[in-house]
């Protein structure tokens, strides 16, 4: 059992195969002793906590308990019923009654508890050596630092000591850990896992985050702990979707050529050149965004209200035990005894006019691509500039939660000195399965073994299974395709992609005269028809009734035969509406007449 891998869907087989529970338990304790790294953990209960938890499992079923048997870890800040929670400073350490909200859910969908891992100091950092405790090893290079402040987390899921780790981020704890050690950090929209349960660092900014070895793993996570939690009032109802197929076309934002910031290294420069290198040939356009109002947005985070809300999240404790705090942390969180309320709410008055005026960029494309990490560190390196080097890891982290964004992590390569390269996905909220989606795209397009077990990629899960999930199927063939100028009107109506078709060799395509929106329109024909290619999407009853109601003429919604024999209701133009119109039907669709120069969003030079 020591050589079966961890990753969820090998670990599940293992089990079907009959390879019983005690052998997995068996196996980690046995990675745990091969790491030989003390600063991994802060609280191991051993074997016997396990086999305790596993015998309230019952038989195997993955069904019923999709995370059956599946060990994992949880960041010390985050409760664990009878097991102790420090923050990493013993001195705080209290013993909850309850597990946090998310734990419960994870151990109800079958995860077992492995032990409570290390952290940056009250998760105030990024770079995971502000800790009382042994500084954990970098699972890549150990002369580096792990991340943090989840620097535990990320280690234990990379050396495959679990299938998954929790973290949490407030300005980049689940994301740069995720990074410099080989590994997916999927960072939620805020509220869509509970934080009830979790020692605040910044209430209104933190959320549990997931470290895992693939996307599907870390997603499948996300999918059993998700949901609105009445003992968390952050906690808001995110219409969470399932996993599934990208859209083919997507426009993504990166940050102009101009506004990149690596610090001087090249390496990781030429890396996030060639992840997106990669994006471009997975289907996307790059569009070039000036990046100074992020920047500036990040730099609120320590500023102003936001550390007086760390200060408040412990103001009691720091008052009468200053001296257990780590030196850092307590240079950082005590500089809010110098703020006044007029500086706290500056720096929210600033935050909504940078919300305000990135909104529309945001909205501009369909997701985001910045490098996880500007660079690499050694622990000698940030041990000797403390404050420094952990501002200019979060440069590309600390803006998110900031704007209500949610984002995953994922390894895209090695550098040229073989370091890890990641970069970060980013969305709106409630953009968590488009930034999975094209996550796993681009984790697979790399070919990297896992973390740092050597264990080569698992395929991908089958995609959710949507036959009778109340969904309605839309065929389009113009404007809302993906990539297109009104796609972002499904988006809106909470649509998802399932895949790219064609028309069976019955319609003629035109395009349409005097539209504000250049528009196709698709008409059956008896005889002298083509295929044509279009797009079916997925819409909720009461969206689908929405959207039908806005169409204008002359299009309206009929039923559309595709090329593999099924149909779907779609875009249909009427007869009346092709005076002036120009017959393209051999282009194929709509996309190879339009090209991406009539796209919403200016390709990248």
């Amino acid at each position: 059992m020591s050589e079966v891998r961890f990753d969820i869907g090998s670990l599940h087989a293992a089990y079907a195969a009959g390879v019983g529970v005690t052998a997995m338990i068996d196996a980690v304790h046995a990675r745990i002793a091969a790491a030989d790294d003390p600063g991994i953990f802060i609280h191991l209960p051993g074997k016997a906590d396990m086999l305790a938890q596993a015998q309230k499992l019952g038989p195997f079923d993955p069904v019923a308990k999709p995370l059956w048997g599946v060990p994992f870890a949880v960041k010390d800040n985050i409760d664990v019923a009878g097991m102790p929670t420090t923050a990493a400073c013993a001195e705080y350490a209290y013993m909850p009654e309850a597990d946090a909200t998310v734990v419960a859910r994870l151990k109800a969908a079958g995860a077992l508890v492995v032990g409570k891992t290390n952290l940056d100091q009250f998760a105030t950092g990024l770079v995971g050596v502000r800790t009382p405790y042994p500084i954990p090893r970098n699972a890549v290079d150990a002369s580096l630092v792990p991340g943090g402040s989840s620097s535990g987390s990320a280690v234990a899921t990379a050396r495959g000591i679990v299938s998954f780790a929790l973290g949490t981020d407030t300005a980049g704890s689940g994301r740069i850990p995720a990074g410099l050690n080989n590994i997916v950090g999927l960072k939620p929209t805020v509220g869509a896992l509970s934080a009830a349960g979790v020692v605040p660092a910044c209430r209104t900014l933190d959320c549990v985050s997931v470290f895992a070895l693939t996307v599907d793993d870390a997603y499948r996570v996300f999918l059993a702990a998700a949901g609105r939690d009445a003992a968390d009032p952050y906690s808001r109802d995110i219409a969470v979707q399932p996993l599934a197929v990208r859209p083919p076309v997507l426009s993504v934002g990166i940050p102009a050529k101009a506004d990149l910031k690596f610090f001087g290294d090249a390496a990781m420069q030429a890396g996030f050149e060639a992840s997106l290198a990669t994006l471009s040939r997975l289907g996307c356009r790059l569009v070039e965004i000036p990046f100074g109002d992020f920047y500036a947005t990040a730099n609120l985070l320590y500023e102003g209200a936001w550390v007086a809300e760390r200060y408040a999240a412990i103001r009691d404790f720091m008052e009468a035990n200053e001296a257990a705090l780590h030196p850092v942390t307590r240079e950082i969180i005590g500089g809010a005894r110098n703020l006044s309320a007029a500086d706290a709410f500056r720096g929210l008055y600033a935050l909504q006019a940078y919300r305000a005026k990135l909104a529309v960029v945001i909205a501009s494309v369909d997701l985001f691509c910045v490098p996880t990490a500007p660079t690499h560190y050694t622990t000698a390196a940030v041990l000797a500039d403390p404050i420094e080097t952990n501002s200019r890891l979060g440069t590309y982290t600390n803006f998110v939660n900031l704007l209500d964004m949610c984002g995953i992590a994922v390894p895209t390569g090695k550098r040229d000195d073989g370091l890890p390269m990641s970069v970060t996905l980013l969305a709106t909220a409630g953009g968590d399965a488009l930034t999975a989606a094209l996550a796993r795209d681009l984790h697979a397009a790399s070919g990297l073994s896992l973390g740092a077990t050597g264990w080569q990629q698992p395929g991908f899960l089958p995609a959710a299974s949507s036959a009778d999930d109340g969904m309605i199927d839309l065929v389009v063939v113009g404007a809302h395709l993906s990539g297109m100028p009104l796609n972002g009107q499904l988006s809106q109506l909470g649509a998802r992609f399932s895949r790219s078709a064609k028309t069976s060799a019955a319609y003629r395509l035109y395009a349409l005269a005097g539209q504000s929106v250049p528009k196709p329109g698709l008409l059956r024909v008896a005889e002298g028809g083509a295929a044509v290619e279009v797009e079916v999407w997925r819409l909720s009853a009461d969206a689908f009734g929405r959207f039908v109601a806005a169409i204008p003429p002359p299009l309206g919604i009929g039923t559309i035969e595709l090329d593999d024999g099924s149909s779907a209701k779609g875009f249909l133009v009427e007869t009346a509406g092709l005076s002036g119109a120009s017959d393209i039907s051999s282009f194929g669709g709509w996309r190879r007449f339009a090209g991406p120069s009539k796209n919403s969003a200016p390709a990248r030079t």
